[in-house]
């Protein structure tokens, strides 16, 4: 067959498979292979004839050619990509495993042990840190974590990115509380740390001494078993190292850390074939894990190799290592079973092909897909280790080989005889001890005080809570306050510029959530008060919010610069309450303010990042004051709103007849000034209203007239009569006398 032929039809055939058409695909590949005598070629086709098995179901069939392309060469990692990504993919599918994903996120967010796990190294939450989403996380993980840091718990796409992670300060208020709720898991994190320190240093047996101190204070713990399993690896006691892991993986059966830890341990007691189980659930878990895939990668590539010497040759069956739902459920969530009761069996050929035509790929449909991470990172995923971790290449001296099958083929017996009294006693009482261990929520029921989560400021409880970079806690509302008048914390005066700059305040969720979930009657009275502030600065008659600057008139804009603290506050609070209005008032020196103005309604609001504001607004109505207040720093007043009083008949021609007039004076006097004049009103107010056809159409009369008076050159004390003012005949007439005066001024020049 030709060169040009053959290239054609493994073109089809990888097309096929992308299509998955996984049996035509086959089909072609053992065609291909009648006529080829090169052997890397022969191998390289076996493989890919054995991956479109695979991905067919037909696994015993797809497990006879990789067996028949390692007989050509060892096959190397890159030959196993399809297969163990089909043998995870699997998993997956088999039970719907990406659809409790979003079950599992849900469930995190609940106030209980989740809630003190950092979700970086799935540990207990020590030294809080509060990253400007509001989620908290480890202050050692976070500074491990790469630049700039994105939040773990941020399900969409708005991560939170630092780039001075480390400016940012451990959360005070929520650290002192766990200390307060939490004295022992504290003093095992701190034991764990002397431990990691210890093993650093290798005096492993004082390291596993202070793990072995700590798992007694803590036994919920599985960071604590997690990381005992990898110290007992390096001292070799590889039956405890197996039982810590499995400890790991019942605590918590959805963290890949512990499987990796029982897949090591397996490794190491020569129970490979188990190990690959782990490895593939670690996959399945987190794709993303360099390390698992190369593992498997590896002893699968051992198990295919064939054998030369006299012991039976077997061949591997995928169904073999997850051959039912039961075992992967044992493998993922019944890892209660010391390991002084695990067993190795190894089946024949033909007991592996009777699994694979009756069994299918399963797992427990609890499964979901958390973030990897831990305080023991392995030196062989390249990450540099830190204080809280442990270098698995210190681990122990073995290295997967054949012999390590071999001897497992011809000592099963022996391995199910070891002498493990010891550690099947320690797992009973740790276990107990787990099931007799009082739940977080229980712990903090009994503990909590309101008093422990009030705001510094108020002397209230945290309503709203949010947490600044230097890591102090204040109610929403009071921080804001307070950045009115400084960019810097209340309490430890640290320069906030850039977080005030961002004016992007997200609550703390994990005091946010312990609120909710433990003090309901507290916080309700908290917003039960919120509401009633919210209710009363709501109220656009009484107590509504006087901005004493300059003339406004209704439908007139009204730009403003804000910049002092009092009126910052006020301009916030007409956003917050949604009303977006407040008035406008002269100046008065014995009063205060003018006893007329007008309400503004904010358009639109431009924040700097010193806290400066442009406010564009427009006057809707003119009010009178009936009594002035203060509030905050700024005016306030009760207030009733004034309308023109409307005419009828013979009155109502006649003050048609007079605004016709006025307005036709008043273009004339608009159209006599300068171009540079014109240019500046227009910028500034807009261009002037047209006439209109009904006078006394609006409540406030004609818009042109509002207009006039804005761009007259008036004085603030000659424009407030008109404001007063609620006969539009008086104010046309008024208006008429002005221009008069303007153009016979205008004359004598």
């Amino acid at each position: 067959m030709g060169t040009d032929s053959t290239d054609c039809m493994l073109l089809l055939a990888a097309e096929a498979f992308q299509s998955k058409n996984f049996g035509l695909a086959a089909d072609i590949y053992e065609c291909q292979l009648l006529h080829l005598c090169d052997p890397s070629t022969q191998q390289h086709l076996l493989v890919k004839r054995a991956d479109a098995l695979a991905f067919a179901g037909k696994l015993t069939d797809a497990f006879e050619i990789y067996r028949k392309a390692a007989e050509i060469d060892r096959l190397r990692p890159v030959h196993l990509d399809n297969l163990i990504e089909y043998l995870s993919n699997s998993i997956k599918i088999q039970d719907g495993t990406d659809s409790q994903i979003n079950r599992q996120e849900t469930h995190s967010d609940c106030v209980g042990y989740d809630a003190f796990t950092c979700k970086i190294c799935y540990g207990f939450l020590y030294e809080p840190v509060t990253l400007p989403c509001g989620h908290c996380f480890c202050k050692k993980c976070l500074d491990r974590e790469k630049m700039p840091v994105c939040c773990k718990e941020c399900n969409d796409s708005r991560h939170t990115k630092l780039n001075d992670v480390d400016n940012y300060r451990v959360n005070v208020v929520l650290s002192n509380l766990l200390l307060k709720w939490f004295p022992s898991q504290i003093l095992a994190v701190n034991l764990r740390r002397e431990g990691n320190g210890l093993y650093s240093d290798k005096i492993m047996d004082a390291a596993l001494e202070k793990y072995n101190e700590a798992i007694q204070i803590a036994p919920r713990d599985h960071v604590l078993y997690s990381n005992r399993s990898q110290i007992n690896s390096s001292l070799r006691n590889y039956e405890d190292a197996l039982h810590d892991a499995e400890m790991a993986c019942k605590l918590m059966p959805l963290w890949s850390k512990g499987h990796i830890r029982k897949a090591q341990a397996l490794v190491c007691l020569g129970k490979c074939e188990e190990a690959l189980r782990e490895y593939l659930v670690v996959i399945t878990l987190d794709p993303e894990s360099k390390l698992a895939k190369r593992k498997a990668q590896k002893i699968l590539s051992d198990l295919l190799a064939p054998v030369t010497d006299q012991v039976h040759n077997r061949i591997l069956d995928c169904t073999s290592l997850l051959s039912s739902r039961n075992k992967i459920k044992g493998g993922i969530l019944n890892t209660s079973t010391s390991s002084c009761n695990t067993t190795t069996s190894s089946k024949s050929y033909k007991e592996y092909k009777n699994i694979a035509s009756h069994e299918k790929l399963t797992l427990s449909p609890t499964l979901s897909e958390p973030k990897t991470g831990g305080l023991f990172e392995t030196m062989a995923c390249g990450e540099k280790k830190g204080e809280d971790q442990v270098d698995l290449n210190v681990c122990h001296p073995t290295v997967i080989d054949r012999s390590v099958f071999l001897k497992r083929k011809r000592s099963s017996s022996e391995d199910s005889q070891v002498d493990s009294s010891d550690t099947c006693k320690r797992s009973k009482s740790e276990v107990t001890q787990n099931e007799e261990a009082t739940s977080w929520s229980a712990v903090l029921s009994d503990l909590i005080d309101p008093a422990d989560l009030e705001c510094s400021l108020c002397m209230r409880l945290f309503y709203e809570p949010v947490t600044t970079p230097c890591g102090h806690t204040f109610c929403l509302k009071c921080l804001e306050r307070c950045l009115d008048h400084n960019p810097k914390c209340p309490l430890c005066k640290m320069e906030l510029e850039e977080y005030l700059a961002e004016s992007k305040y997200n609550k703390t969720v994990l005091m946010e959530n312990l609120i909710c979930k433990y003090l309901p009657n507290e916080l309700m009275d908290r917003q039960k008060l919120n509401a009633e502030e919210i209710a009363d600065l709501s109220n656009l008659n009484k107590n509504v919010p006087i901005f004493v600057c300059t003339m406004a008139f209704p439908t007139v804009p009204c730009p403003l610069h804000i910049f002092e603290p009092c009126y910052r506050l006020m301009i916030r609070r007409c956003m917050e309450m949604g009303t977006k209005q407040f008035g406008m008032c002269l100046s008065d020196n014995l009063k205060g303010f003018a006893d007329y103005g007008s309400l503004l309604e904010i358009r639109n609001v431009e924040f700097f990042a010193d806290g400066r504001s442009v406010v564009d607004t427009i006057g809707i109505r003119r009010f009178k004051v009936i009594e002035h207040h203060q509030r905050d720093g700024y005016n306030t007043a009760d207030i009733e709103y004034l309308e023109d009083v409307k005419v009828e008949v013979v009155a109502e021609k006649e003050l048609q007849s007079l605004h016709d007039a006025v307005y036709d004076q008043a273009l004339i006097w608009v159209n006599s000034l300068k171009e540079e004049q014109k240019e500046r009103i227009v910028e500034h107010f807009g261009r002037m209203p047209e006439k209109d056809s009904e006078p006394q159409a609006s409540a406030n009369g004609p818009s042109w007239c509002w207009w006039l008076l804005a761009v007259l050159p008036l004085e603030g004390r000659a424009q407030l009569p008109f404001l007063a003012l609620t006969s539009l005949k008086d104010r046309l007439s008024g208006i008429r006398r002005v221009l008069l005066f303007m153009s016979r001024n205008r004359s004598s020049r």
